[in-house]
């Protein structure tokens, strides 16, 4: 039973930072694809970086230079290092994975196989 399991968020000023972890459990499969995920009540999903077992990177345009994905696979944990918080970044953020992803940029979010429950991100004033 595969599991991911988010942690790191919480209130953080505008500009500063916070690192999100996700730790996956039950996880086997050399080819995949994971990625960070957020999304704010009443908006859709965003896609925010993905890297794939190749070590392939991409980013949405709205962090790009901020945040910075990366994979430990000694310990199967998922990071997002998010610098430079704008009042725009507050949400949930989640962390999902496809098996077997036939592209190496999965921020589209269709064919996760796995996802998280999530890290609740705020801006604090």
């Amino acid at each position: 039973q595969v599991q991911l399991v988010e942690s790191g968020g919480g209130a953080v000023q505008a500009g500063g930072s916070l690192r999100l972890s996700c730790a996956a459990s039950g996880y086997r499969y050399s080819r995949h694809c994971m990625a960070w995920f957020r999304r704010v009540p009443g908006k859709e999903r965003e896609g925010v970086a993905s890297i794939d077992s190749d070590g392939n990177i991409s980013y949405a345009d709205f962090v790009k230079g901020r945040f910075i994905i990366s994979k430990d696979n000694a310990h199967d944990t998922l990071y997002l290092q998010m610098n430079s918080l704008k009042p725009e970044d507050p949400a949930m953020y989640y962390c999902a994975s496809e098996i077997f992803a036939p592209y190496s940029d999965c921020r589209h979010g269709w064919g996760m196989d796995y996802w998280g429950k999530g890290t609740l991100v705020t801006i604090s004033s």
